[in-house]
Formats: structure tokens, sequence, C-alpha cells
């Protein structure tokens, strides 16, 4: 994680370096809400060798503090996504304290649509989907995220 001093009108997402457009995306989003974040805080070892040394881990892309869920965003192949949530699964049978949940190209797709985020650029061939139901983190026993307002320019005018 790469990050320097933020000036006092930058927000926390116009200064870390994301891996991803769609990380930045996501944390512009929550900063318009001023939701706490933190960007790959925190690696996971999900596996380790007879020695005892680390073969494979996982890095979450993102922590939310005030609700203690670690979310990952997958818009890539599905290979790839097939690979996350294997990860995330290995990560809950570790750590069941951890809740993580993933969000999938779908679902980061309907953000941008109705939040009004940039176009997925990165995503050229796919359509964003119509305004439908809004994404459920199903947060169980931690509680739920707050709502969000329908049209974030209404708030900003």
């Amino acid at each position: 994680m790469r990050e320097r001093a933020i000036r006092p009108e930058q927000l926390p997402h116009e200064v870390v370096r994301f891996a991803h457009n769609s990380e930045r995306q996501f944390a512009k989003l929550l900063d318009f809400y001023g939701i706490a974040w933190e960007y790959e805080p925190r690696t996971f070892t999900l596996e380790w060798d007879r020695d005892g040394r680390a073969v494979q881990a996982f890095t979450p892309d993102f922590y939310l503090p005030a609700y203690d869920i670690y979310i990952e965003i997958t818009t890539l192949n599905q290979r790839l996504v097939t690979k996350k949530n294997r990860k995330a699964r290995r990560l809950a049978e570790l750590h069941p304290d951890v809740v993580i949940r993933v969000l999938y190209q779908r679902d980061y797709l309907h953000l941008l649509v109705k939040y009004g985020l940039e176009p997925p650029s990165q995503l050229v061939d796919a359509e964003a989907p119509a305004d439908g139901p809004p994404l459920e983190f199903d947060l169980g026993r931690r509680g739920t995220l707050p709502a969000v307002p329908a049209d974030p320019a209404a708030e900003s005018a």
C-alpha cells in the first residue's frame, strides 16, 4: 500500500495507489458517503508448507472498520473470480471471526450506474444493469451498512 500525505482538500481515494480502477471507484463512493475504509490493510496466510512458511495468502481490498468487514472487489474474468471465492471461503474457515464479502462484477456495475460513477472503461464489453434491488452485504450479526440516498447529487446540491 502506497500512500502520501493527505492535503486538507483531498479525499482518501485521491491519495491511495490502487491496483485496479474499480477499487478507486469503490473508495470514491465510500468517501462520498463518509464511510471510513482502509485499503489492503492485512494479509491473511491461508496455507503453509511443512516448514511453516506461507505458500498462499489473501489480502482483501478493503476493510470497513465501523462495520468490521472486509470487501474483495472482483471485476475480472471468471477464472479469477473462482480463485478469489476459494480464498474468501478459506479465510472464513481459518478465521471465523473475520467477515468478508466479495463484490462481483454485476454488483460493481450496479453501483456505477446507480450512483453515477464514471463509466466502467476497463469493462468495455460489459453492459451496465438496469436499476434493480440494492446490493446486499448480508452482514448478519455485525449489523447492516447505512442506507444510501438514491440520488447522491441531490445531497451535494
